[in-house]
């Protein structure tokens, strides 16, 4: 009975070992993913408030300013136009992809449940690994050209950028809603159709505002990707330096200035510094995002 029991004795050591080496190389990656995540912000956050307070820009003047004109004599740091220009196409964005997604998700999910989460799935979910480059190209070879024929004007701006970035943010908001409403349990749906509801009623009645929270986490990280989003838009929008006051006028964003411009600038410059700046809206911004979708989450109890 000794003898048998003697090799358990190896096996227990080993497993001991395993876990502790699990730990500590859990612990590092974790210890080395929130170095580089201050880091990032310690970077990002040094850079653009040196722009007010070793440059002397006021906050106001940056935020609020309308003109901007880093070259002229006197130069010009107003950043609103691009602050303006993303909010502007990331909420129409968001206002086209959200129904466009939510008619989809139900249709996958309610509609045909079986044949539209093996075909219409995993044809949405290709589409967010598409290039951002590509739907810029087709938004600049598609969609401008017919803005061009209805409306008149050179077609790029407001209008252009809305629709190529509902486009890039649709297969995000679809899948987290045709998540959402598959973890729905079972016996709400049963439960309506036994009171006498019909399909549609179950749907806008119950299923609707039950995963409601978790519906806008979809359409809060699909405002996220469209409020970082670059290239895409920089081909279509026009890129100019204004507020715009019409969908179909040119206009620029954060990221499309800073993506521009940031190459042509010398460091340490105040040109440079404002640039930083802007970085450090976005990433202020995406902080936003992040404790939305949080708070959400903490609403999505079923």
């Amino acid at each position: 009975m000794n003898n048998k029991l003697k090799p358990r004795r190896p096996l227990k050591e080993k497993h001991y070992w395993e876990e502790w080496t699990g730990r500590i190389y859990t612990s590092i990656c974790v210890v080395f993913l929130i170095v580089v995540m201050f880091s990032i912000v310690y970077f990002v956050a040094s850079k653009g408030l040196s722009t007010f307070f070793q440059n002397g820009i006021s906050i106001s003047e940056f935020l609020g300013g309308k003109t901007w004109n880093p070259t002229g004599e006197p130069a010009f740091y107003g950043a609103l136009p691009f602050i303006t220009g993303s909010f502007i196409t990331t909420l129409l964005a968001a206002l086209i992809a959200s129904p466009l997604g939510l008619c989809a998700a139900l249709f996958m999910t309610e509609i045909v449940p079986g044949k539209g989460k093996k075909i219409l799935q995993p044809a949405i979910e290709l589409l967010s690994g598409i290039p951002s480059v590509v739907y810029g190209f087709i938004g600049l070879s598609v969609i401008v050209p017919l803005l061009r024929s209805i409306f008149g004007g050179t077609g790029v701006g407001i209008a252009a950028g809305c629709l190529v970035l509902a486009v890039m943010i649709l297969p995000t908001v679809t899948s987290i809603m045709a998540d959402a409403l598959s973890a729905l349990p079972k016996g709400l749906r049963e439960s309506s159709y036994a009171l006498g509801a019909t399909r549609w009623q179950t749907i806008y009645r119950v299923i609707i505002p039950t995963t409601l929270p978790a519906l806008l986490t979809g359409v809060v990280l699909g405002m996220a990707r469209a409020f970082g989003e670059a290239l895409a838009v920089q081909m279509v929008i026009g890129n100019a330096p204004h507020v715009p006051t019409s969908l179909l006028e040119s206009a620029s964003t954060l990221t499309s200035v800073i993506t521009l411009s940031m190459g042509n600038t010398t460091m340490g410059s105040v040109h440079n510094n404002a640039l930083w700046s802007m970085a450090l809206v976005l990433l202020v911004m995406t902080f936003v995002f992040v404790i939305l979708v949080r708070l959400l989450e903490r609403r999505n109890r079923v």
